[in-house]
């Protein structure tokens, strides 16, 4: 893959020259529409080899809430400003210096927090030889992660359980959860897995050419045919 490390250098050079304007602007945005808290927020993730680093975004939440992964469209704890920047991916941005510092790659499986990592196992972990990407399959088949879950939530509440039994063998009660309870389990039990069976494929059946098109359909927003499924 050294096609690829040289590729995420290069462009990730430029990219920042290039973009710095925007990326200045919208430093100057959050800190006026979200004041009382910091421009970028920064979280420890795992990276290749199971390493720990800082991982950069520009902040999208409240600087006060729950903490939890697991977000959800019209989840209070994003502010409206911070849920354009999420919505547009513009809160990716400051991830060109992690991919310029050789944290990050531009395409490849999302960095996860240590207590989802952890989860891995067997041939699963095979994910841990890559640099987390910016973007990958996974990344793009729930590039509407937080609206998909608000619509699962919503199906739930309205009863309707049939494309969720197509998923999971046992579904559980979810009278007594709460919307975040119901979301935190969706991700864990059907979208987490699921981004793990398309981040070991991506493992496996790596294409330089493959990258450039998940590149592409990033930027355009297009869809495109991988793994057997369109994502």
């Amino acid at each position: 893959m050294v096609i690829k490390f040289l590729f995420d250098r290069v462009v990730a050079f430029f990219g920042l020259l290039c973009l710095w304007p925007v990326i200045l602007v919208t430093a100057i945005l959050v800190k006026v529409k979200m004041p009382g808290g910091p421009v970028f927020f920064v979280q420890k993730r795992v990276g290749k080899d199971g390493k720990l680093f800082d991982c950069h975004k520009f902040r999208s939440m409240t600087v006060k809430h729950s903490g939890s992964t697991v977000s959800v469209a019209g989840d209070s704890r994003i502010t409206p400003f911070g849920a354009k920047l999420r919505h547009y991916k513009i809160d990716e941005l400051p991830g060109l210096w992690d991919v310029l510092v050789g944290n990050m790659s531009f395409v490849g499986p999302r960095p996860d927090v240590p207590g989802y990592a952890d989860r891995l196992t067997g041939s699963d972990r095979d994910i841990l030889n890559l640099r987390p990407g910016i973007t990958g399959p996974a990344t793009l088949k729930y590039r509407l992660e937080d609206e998909m879950i608000a619509a699962f939530v919503a199906d739930i509440r309205a009863g309707k359980y049939e494309e969720l039994k197509k998923a999971v063998a046992v579904v559980p009660d979810f009278s007594g959860m709460s919307d975040q309870e119901i979301a935190v389990w969706y991700n864990d039990n059907v979208i987490y897995p699921d981004k793990v069976r398309l981040n070991c494929y991506y493992y496996h059946h790596y294409s330089f050419i493959k990258d450039i098109q998940m590149i592409l359909a990033t930027v355009t927003g297009k869809k495109i045919h991988y793994a057997g499924e369109e994502i």
